[in-house]
Parts: C-alpha cells; sequence; structure tokens
C-alpha cells in the first residue's frame, strides 16, 4: 500500500507517468497497473489523463492532502531505525536516580562529549519504577539505577558500576543517631519502615537479606510510597530502615544517617542499557560509567 501512494505521489509531482517510472526505476506498464490497482482499492479515479501529462483528480487531491505527511513521517522513521540499527542513533535517553547518580553521571558525561560532540542527550531523573517502565517501553536507551533494577537485569544488558556502603536512617533523638558507626545487630527489636515495592522493587527486600545474618528479620510496620514518606514514618514513628551509603551527605528534617560498620552491608549501584544494536554513543556512555567506578573506587 505504501509503494502505490509513493508512486501516486511521484507521478502527480512529475505530472507524467513516464517521467514518473525513470524516476522510480520502474517501468511504464508497472508503474501503471500500481495506480490501477490503487484506485481499486479507494474506490474511484485518482488521475486525469490529458495530452500533456496527468493531474490529479479531486479524489486524488485529497489522497495527496491526507497521505503525505504520513508517507514523509513512514519514511523519516524508517530511516531512522535503519540508523539504529547500524547503532547511529544520534539521541541518548538517560534514565538516573538525580541523588545517587551525581557523582558518576556528570564525569561519565564529560567524557561522552569528548569522544560523542554530536549526540543529543535527552536526562530524565526517575525512580527504579519508572526507569525500568522506560526501558521496557523502549523509552530509554541507559539506565543508572540501584539495586532495584537487578529485578529487570536478565531482560537488558547490565553491569554492577561499584558496591556503596549501607546507612540507617533514625530519628535524630535515637540514642543510636549520635553514633558514628553501629552494627545491624543494634537495630534488633527496632520497628522498620518499608517502601512500596511497585516503586522500589527488591528494597524491602534487600533489608531482610540484610539483616538476617545479624539474627533477626526486619519488622515493617509500615509500607509507603516514596522515600520522602519513609523518612517523614522514621522519625513520627521512632523507627529506622536502611539506606545506601550516599544519603548520608543528604539532609531531612528530624532524620540522622549513622553508617552500618557491617563489612557485608552493601548496596550495589548498577547501569542497566538495551539489548540489540545499541548506539555507539550508548556503548561510550557504559564505557565512561565503568572508568568512573575505576577512578573513584568502591
Amino acid at each position: 500500500m505504501i509503494d502505490r501512494i509513493r508512486a501516486l505521489l511521484t507521478v502527480i509531482e512529475e505530472g507524467s507517468v513516464n517521467r514518473a517510472a525513470v524516476r522510480l526505476r520502474i517501468t511504464q506498464p508497472a508503474l501503471s497497473r500500481q495506480i490501477q490497482a490503487l484506485e481499486n482499492e479507494i474506490g474511484g479515479k485518482l488521475l486525469e489523463r490529458e495530452t500533456s501529462g496527468v493531474k490529479p483528480t479531486g479524489l486524488g487531491h485529497a489522497l495527496v492532502k491526507a497521505m503525505q505527511p504520513l508517507v514523509e513521517s513512514y519514511d523519516n522513521t524508517m530511516a531512522d531505525l535503519r540508523r539504529q540499527a547500524r547503532g547511529e542513533r544520534s539521541e541518548l535517553r538517560v534514565g538516573y536516580l538525580g541523588s545517587a547518580a551525581q557523582s558518576f553521571l556528570t564525569p561519565a558525561l564529560a567524557t561522552l562529549r569528548k569522544s560523542h560532540p554530536a549526540a543529543r542527550l535527552k536526562l530524565h531523573d526517575l525512580s527504579p519504577r519508572e526507569q525500568i517502565a522506560a526501558l521496557r517501553s523502549g523509552e530509554l536507551d541507559v539506565a543508572l539505577i540501584g539495586q532495584e533494577g537487578l529485578a529487570a537485569a536478565k531482560e537488558f544488558h547490565s553491569a554492577k558500576l561499584c558496591s556503596l556502603g549501607v546507612c540507617a536512617a533514625l530519628a535524630d533523638s535515637d540514642p543510636l543517631a549520635t553514633k558514628n558507626s553501629i552494627a545491624l545487630r543494634d537495630l534488633k527489636g527496632r520497628d522498620f519502615i518499608g517502601i512500596d515495592e511497585a516503586e522500589m522493587p527488591g528494597r524491602n527486600r534487600w533489608m531482610t537479606a540484610l539483616c538476617k545474618p545479624a539474627g533477626f528479620k526486619p519488622r515493617f510496620i509500615a509500607i509507603v510510597d516514596g522515600l520522602t514518606n519513609v523518612l517523614s514514618h522514621v522519625v513520627s514513628e521512632s523507627a529506622v530502615t536502611l539506606v545506601p551509603a550516599y544519603f548520608a551527605k543528604s539532609s531531612h528534617p528530624g532524620v540522622a544517617f549513622v553508617q552500618i560498620g557491617d563489612p557485608k552491608a552493601q548496596w550495589d549501584f548498577i547501569v542497566l542499557w538495551q539489548k540489540g544494536s545499541s548506539s555507539a554513543a550508548a556503548r561510550a556512555l557504559v564505557g565512561a560509567l565503568k572508568q568512573v567506578e575505576v577512578g573513584q573506587g568502591t
């Protein structure tokens, strides 16, 4: 169908079936058959034959008005898909966790700019759930995500950038809040605040797994949506939650972040990217992110 419409548009542009056939590199009889098949499919004449050539009928004009933008969009889309198939996509869509990604993403993007100055970047500060959904729908090329990304790691290429330490988030009035470091066993018997699994897949299971070697299972008295709400409940309920160590650099009213000293208490920071023919820019960004890991250590 699209080839027949394109053939008709070419005939109308040229004003001649013969000239259009030359431009399309097909024979005149073959082109005439395409036009006739299109007219039969639509149910009306699209061209008027005159001694000087051909011109569109009223129905032909209506088809041109309706279909020319669609054909152009189709051609542009196909050209973009072919570039992607060759790994030549010029737009790079990156999702990231704002608080966690700054120390990785900023230097990696500086490296990318040097190797791919023409790459158009679209950066999206998204939660883990949003990043995974955007990867699955094809709206992201690369996702800079936390341990929660492991839930979807089999669907995409993945690489661990580093393992970070862990902090306990406590009310600042808690006796443990004044310590520089505590052990997980110090939290035994405490009430925990969990986060909605739809928002951060696997976060509560991660906390449970961390506490198991310390001899207890966290007692989640509330499961709430969003880290801000989690921290607010930590204060209001005099409870505790576990977060990656980078939270120690942040602040939240009434909350203290205390380092967990257990050597096996870690939070993995990973990058996910689309399988298939990834663009050169996407591969370069992943490589740059891995170099940042080497430079920073764990």
